[in-house]
């Protein structure tokens, strides 16, 4: 059967118009998603009711303690299976450099881990799509806010195992409007700047090489999204992670 030109013309306008209202629809909910989390910052600024200050007191242990600290991709990360260590989870979806900054004293210093592992910074940089002509300056605030995390960790007396911020992935049409692609070169400047911070007690732990594609971005079979990695990005990086920790020096973990 062969349609007529009319009939064409209309299908073709109803498809337009039904991308047009799909389209939307995500952008909707992706400005949606941003209001609720500016409102939310405003409410709880550095995260505190995430994780109530003193609801996880120090224990005696024998095992060694090690905190996961940053935003969501901390958050998300579930502990290798190493009967040795004690880990805890004080990562905070959405939270920028300077927010997790300015919780360190009031969520880790109490609990005086003796690893603490960073993986922080995409937040912060994410907004260069947002105010492209600050971007300079957002790239500066954050290495020095890693800076002063893991200058904080040291003061504890803590190991510290600093990340470079993971790649990122395939960017949906939805958040395209708020996306650039300088925020992937920014990853890559703040993690030359985060190689540079190694020395006694302060380890950096590359993942991009683990993570990401020739391009720099994250492989697909590792993403959940074009932030977040699945179950199968955690466990690649936990097998790295995991050969770090047990070739540690005991004498390093001495306070």
């Amino acid at each position: 059967m062969t349609l007529s030109k009319p009939t064409i013309l209309s299908i073709a306008l109803l498809l337009v118009l039904g991308s047009s209202i799909i389209l939307n629809i995500l952008l909707f909910s992706r400005a949606k998603q941003y209001y609720r989390e500016l409102n939310q910052t405003r409410l709880d600024p550095l995260g505190l009711n995430d994780h109530p200050i003193d609801a996880q007191p120090v224990t005696n242990t024998k095992q060694t303690r090690v905190v996961f600290f940053g935003d969501s991709r901390a958050a998300s990360w579930i502990a290798p299976n190493l009967n040795q260590y004690e880990f805890i989870n004080l990562g905070i979806g959405s939270q920028t450099s300077v927010q997790t900054f300015q919780r360190f004293t009031y969520h880790v210093s109490s609990l005086k881990p003796k690893i603490i592992i960073i993986q922080v910074g995409v937040n912060d940089l994410k907004t260069i799509a947002l105010f492209p002509e600050r971007r300079n300056a957002i790239v500066a605030n954050c290495q020095a806010n890693i800076k002063r995390i893991v200058d904080e960790s040291r003061n504890l007396g803590a190991v510290v195992i600093v990340t470079t911020i993971f790649p990122v992935g395939e960017v949906p049409l939805e958040r395209k409007p708020f996306w650039s692609d300088d925020i992937s070169r920014a990853i890559k400047e703040v993690n030359a700047y985060i190689a540079t911070l190694a020395e006694e007690k302060i380890i950096v732990f590359d993942t991009f090489p683990i993570l990401g594609d020739i391009q720099g971005m994250i492989l697909p079979k590792y993403s959940s999204d074009e932030l977040h990695l699945n179950a199968q990005g955690y466990e690649i990086l936990n097998q790295n992670l995991s050969q770090i920790l047990n070739t540690m020096e005991p004498n390093k973990l001495q306070n």
